[in-house]
Formats: structure tokens, C-alpha cells, sequence
């Protein structure tokens, strides 16, 4: 199997795309995180006090002085500055986006790009949500260099692996099991549970499915509620879950980059060759999971990644099986 691979100058871009995106989501998280809720005055006795609101939580800061005052104005001149910091960041980005499009490297899909920018944007994707289907294959590619068949990509659907041990499940309140949907939806307004309560289907038939592995003791497990969808368990996927986490930023079809949060490209391999000899496995699929786990084992090597079983000990030896096949 034979894999183009990106030139020179693609990398060059390429490069200096992924390093700008990271730099600004850096930035952009630290910019909301230390500015969220206001500063403002309140009248209380006949004197007025500066409070901290940050929701439905106030925080008196003192009543008004002249050190009250300093604090407000630099709260506010702090904060003036660290937006137009993040603004110009974002417009560099913005701006890079036809140089990234006329150099070939758009290759995200826009409505799987628009969903997980925005699940990123809200501090879901890589927190308990992870992607483990075929848009795991942008993530490697932008990560190794190499250009994958467009019939290794070939999909409309994006599946996303929910941890249920991970802070995002087990901190779930009121609010934030609206949360998941409601991602989905500023992403895409049409997006809407049908039927299956794993399954988002937006108004061009483009599905989100929420996957989580099967327990042991899968009839007395409650279902668990992302935010108006449920993770549907799957046998296998305990295993990708306990893998280590595989970043990667890649460009969408809109030229702009995009986070991606997958599994260690040596597990996905492994589970794809593990799946497409599963008795019930789609006959006309096999033959793809085959050639993608094959496709993601060389990224692997091209990453000096080792693929023998002493560096992957942790993995079951129904999946160690396909070690031979792959390495071949």
C-alpha cells in the first residue's frame, strides 16, 4: 500500500497553521477562563461596593475606595487587551485560510469540522468525548505527513467515544446535561435526536454518534445522559478507551484548522483488525477496516511509534493478534 506524502512547502504551511491554532486556543481558553462574569457597582446602606458576578454568584470586593477603583480599571483594561490579543490571533487564522485551501491541505470535512470546533469551544472533546471512527484518519494524516486514499475517508457519520469515568459524565449537572445537544446544535441548528437516543441527525442526514464500551455488568448499568443524548455500549471499546489519547490539528474544507482528540493510532489499528473479523461484521465493510488499519499502522511507523507487544502490553490478546498481520 502506497501513500503520497505532503511536500515541503505543504508541511512548511502546515506546520505554521497547526502552531498558530494551538497558540490561539491557548489563548482563548486562558482569556475566558480568567474573564468570565463582570465587574460592577452595587448601592447597598447608602455606599456603593464593587462586586465580582460571575453567574448567579456575587462576590463583594469592598466598598468604593480608591484601591476598589484601581481594581476595576485594571480588571477592565486587562481585559480590553487580552481580547484584542485573541482577536488578532483569530484573524491571522482566518486570513491563513486560502493559502491553507490553495496548498491542498483542506481535508475536514465543514459540518465534522463546525461539530467539533464547536464541542471543543465549549470543553468537551478530549474531556470525556473522543473520536475513535473514520475522522480519527484526518488526525494521523495531519500528524504524519501522508495523504490517505479518499476511500479510506469516505463517510457520513462521525463517532465519538464517551469516557463515563472521565469529569465530564461524573460532574453532571442540571445545566450541563443540555450540554452535548445543545454543542450540536450551535454547530448546526438542525441537528436533532431521532429514534436512537446515541444518534444526532442533522437536516442533510449527516449523523453524530455517541458510543461508550459495554460494562461486564451492562443490564444493571444506568443509562448515562451526555446532554440529551445517550452513548450506545459496544463491545471492544473498553479497550480504546484505556488507550492513550492521540491530539492532532488539521485543516477543514474551510481552510481553517481544527482540534482533533483520538486514540493512539496503534490501538485504533489493532481495533480495526480486531472488528473486521468479528463474526456479524458487514461483509462489504471488512475490507475497509482492513485497509484502515493497515493505512493507520504505517502512519504509526512513520511516527516512530514502536509496534511490538512489549510497548503495548496493555492491550488484550484478542487485538496483539493482529500484531503480525500489521507489521507485515
Amino acid at each position: 500500500m502506497e501513500f503520497p506524502e505532503l511536500t515541503l512547502d505543504q508541511r512548511r504551511v502546515l506546520i505554521d497553521a497547526q502552531q498558530k491554532y494551538l497558540a490561539w486556543r491557548e489563548a482563548d481558553r486562558a482569556f475566558r477562563a480568567s474573564n468570565k462574569g463582570a465587574m460592577a457597582w452595587k448601592r447597598s446602606a447608602g455606599h456603593e461596593y464593587l462586586y465580582r458576578i460571575d453567574g448567579k454568584v456575587q462576590r463583594s470586593l469592598g466598598r468604593r475606595s480608591p484601591e476598589t477603583e484601581k481594581l476595576k480599571a485594571d480588571y477592565m483594561a486587562s481585559r480590553a487587551a487580552n481580547r484584542k490579543r485573541v482577536t488578532k490571533m483569530r484573524d491571522g487564522i482566518k486570513a491563513s485560510a486560502k493559502i491553507n485551501r490553495a496548498m491542498g491541505l483542506a481535508r475536514v470535512p465543514k459540518i465534522a469540522a463546525k461539530v467539533l470546533r464547536t464541542l471543543d469551544h465549549d470543553g468537551l472533546l478530549g474531556d470525556g468525548i473522543f473520536i475513535v471512527g473514520t475522522h480519527a484518519l484526518f488526525a494521523y494524516e495531519a500528524q504524519s505527513g501522508i495523504v490517505f486514499a479518499p476511500e479510506l475517508l469516505a463517510t457520513t457519520d462521525l463517532d465519538l467515544l464517551a469516557d463515563a469515568r472521565s469529569r465530564l459524565v461524573l460532574s453532571l449537572d442540571e445545566s450541563k446535561r443540555r450540554g452535548v445537544m445543545a454543542s450540536l446544535q450551535k454547530a448546526d441548528d438542525t441537528f436533532a435526536v431521532q429514534g436512537d437516543l446515541f444518534r444526532a441527525v442533522n437536516a442533510d442526514g449527516y449523523f453524530v454518534d455517541f458510543l461508550r464500551p459495554m460494562s461486564k455488568d451492562e443490564a444493571f448499568v444506568k443509562e448515562i445522559d451526555l446532554g440529551g443524548v445517550a452513548p450506545v455500549a459496544l463491545d471492544g471499546l473498553q479497550w480504546l478507551i484505556n488507550s492513550p489519547r492521540f491530539n492532532a490539528v488539521a485543516i477543514a474544507e474551510d481552510g481553517e484548522p481544527v482540534f482533533l482528540s483520538c486514540i493512539d493510532p496503534r490501538a485504533f489499528a489493532l481495533h480495526k483488525l480486531w472488528v473486521s473479523r468479528q463474526p456479524l461484521r458487514d461483509a462489504l465493510k471488512r475490507k475497509r477496516d482492513v485497509a484502515q488499519a493497515k493505512a493507520v499502522a504505517h502512519v504509526a511507523e512513520l511516527l516512530g511509534v514502536p509496534f511490538d507487544r512489549r510497548n503495548l502490553s496493555a492491550l488484550p490478546k484478542a487485538l496483539l493478534e493482529g500484531l503480525k498481520e500489521l507489521r507485515g
